[in-house]
């Protein structure tokens, strides 16, 4: 027997076991399994016969709602491919990755349509949908939805077949796509079942947003594997979230650390009644020690993991009973993920302490990036180790210790920022000679970019103005919040920036 476990059939399988049960609650309203798997039929219907088959694939941009949810299924049943993309991304960088996975349908929400109107003469989708209201040139996907006859039967697919392309920033300034098959989505889930305490009467609070593997892949789709009920907040509120913990009775949430920052820093944090939050996952970077012993002293403890959008993500874990004996680890493998260290030769570390490159591998293993088979090559060895590029350590009892990154990428807001990127838009500025970005630590964001600039003779540059220029190129998260000038980059004799001085040097300053 070989099982199928996609997306589209196990969601299914779900409804038809629990139909009764409460599925997804949001702004208020509330579907069951049956309700909601209803809407996903319907939708795929009408996916159908607008032309989407096995293998096409299908974008939202918006922030989460329903809606989101509905495409991902309704495309699985189907066999077709979902394509979640990144809402704080500009204009310019969604034409590359809608360009780049061929979407043959485009959902979009009303806050960013105006966005894709900007670029949309450039774009080859065969349709562009909203997924609220209707505007000129944006038919409302809901209503054409609830008028068509639900889907009869899905798609069967084998678990090699990719399931949701999830790109991720480039080192070389443009992102890839990791493809995420069906079975990578399933073994995560079971990584997880098997580590985090999940419980089918479950009620999590989503509020990461769901185009980042995190927010939709670190709770969210296991809770709902083991039949519980999701409560999705459109984005991030730490006021509410704490509102919502209280009235609904949360009892899981994932979040980075930034955002469990700013629910501790709202006043209501130190009376509300947070007894039912019994498990917080964080990821993104390591949580502070204060902020564990913050959350402790609440009563919620805070579980830590490390994980990449290439590995579906999960890839250690930290219980919160090692969170003081182990501080900034993250932790040790699930069940079926193994991870080792190798040295600059590709020879493995064995020694405890002693520093390499992190490799992983296991069933959670992407299958490779969108067509970009040197990239993928790159990244996975033949003998399926996927090649992190972070550098990283095991204690003696096998506890994980992410110490640098062979990439120079950055975390900020437990947002991936890839400096070439970032180096590659602030070099057009008219005052900008030369200019090589870094990470600094900051107490609200992980990381802060800053941007170390040698400028043009007789030139001026303020941060605001920087900002203010590329910010209708990238996305908020990736600009600068702190800007140097300095004479000269700092270059060895091949002409390379010395990141790692820069570093020392304005750390010391």
């Amino acid at each position: 027997m070989n099982p199928d476990i996609g997306l589209g059939n196990w969601m299914a399988q779900r409804a038809l076991r629990t139909p009764e049960r409460k599925a997804l609650t949001f702004e208020g309203v509330s579907w069951t399994y049956a309700e909601l798997q209803q809407r996903i039929d319907r939708l795929a219907a009408l996916l159908r016969s607008r032309g989407v088959k096995r293998g096409e694939r299908v974008g939202f941009l918006g922030h989460n709602q329903p809606a989101f949810f509905e495409t991902m299924f309704a495309a699985a049943r189907l066999g077709a491919i979902f394509v979640p993309l990144n809402f704080r991304l500009s204009g310019p960088e969604l034409a590359y990755i809608i360009g780049d996975a061929g979407l043959h349908t485009l959902i979009v929400d009303a806050p960013h349509r105006p966005v894709i109107d900007g670029v949309r003469a450039g774009l080859a989708c065969r349709d562009f949908w909203s997924a609220d209201s209707a505007a000129e040139g944006w038919p409302a996907i809901g209503a054409a939805q609830a008028a068509t006859p639900p889907l009869a039967a899905g798609e069967a697919v084998d678990q090699d077949e990719v399931a949701v392309i999830m790109y991720t920033s480039g080192t070389t300034g443009r992102p890839k796509g990791a493809m995420l098959t069906h079975g990578n989505l399933w073994w995560n889930n079971t990584n997880a079942m098997h580590t985090i305490s999940i419980q089918a009467d479950d009620l999590a609070l989503v509020v990461a947003p769901l185009f980042h593997i995190g927010g939709l892949n670190v709770t969210t789709l296991v809770i709902w594997q083991m039949g519980g009920h999701l409560l999705l907040h459109r984005g991030f509120d730490p006021q509410r979230f704490i509102a919502d913990v209280v009235a609904y009775r949360v009892t899981t949430t994932f979040a980075v650390p930034a955002m469990l920052l700013f629910v501790s820093q709202r006043p209501e944090f130190v009376s509300a009644d947070l007894s039912s939050l019994r498990m917080v996952v964080c990821g993104g970077a390591p949580v502070p020690e204060p902020l564990l012993r913050l959350y402790a002293e609440r009563g919620v403890p805070i579980n830590q993991g490390y994980g990449l959008t290439e590995t579906s993500p999960m890839v250690t874990f930290l219980a919160p009973e090692w969170g003081m004996a182990k501080l900034g680890s993250a932790g040790r493998t699930p069940l079926f993920t193994e991870v080792r260290i190798v040295d600059a030769a590709g020879a493995t570390v064995t020694e405890p302490l002693a520093r390499g490159e992190v490799l992983v591998r296991g069933p959670n293993i992407m299958k490779g990036y969108w067509r970009n088979p040197e990239a993928t090559a790159a990244a996975i060895d033949p003998e399926g180790w996927f090649h992190s590029g972070d550098i990283g350590y095991l204690d003696a009892e096998g506890f994980l210790y992410i110490a640098d990154r062979l990439k120079d990428m950055l975390i900020s807001g437990g947002e991936n920022v890839y400096p070439a990127e970032v180096e590659s838009v602030l070099y057009a500025h008219p005052a900008v000679a030369e200019v090589a970005v870094i990470g600094q630590p900051d107490p609200q964001w992980g990381e802060a970019v800053v941007a170390v600039v040698a400028l043009e003779p007789g030139a001026k540059l303020e941060l605001e103005e920087l900002r203010a220029w590329a910010e209708e190129r990238l996305a908020r998260y990736k600009l600068p919040r702190r800007l140097e000038i300095v004479p000269a980059l700092p270059r060895n004799p091949a002409g390379k920036v010395l990141k790692f001085e820069l570093r020392q040097r304005l750390g010391a300053a």
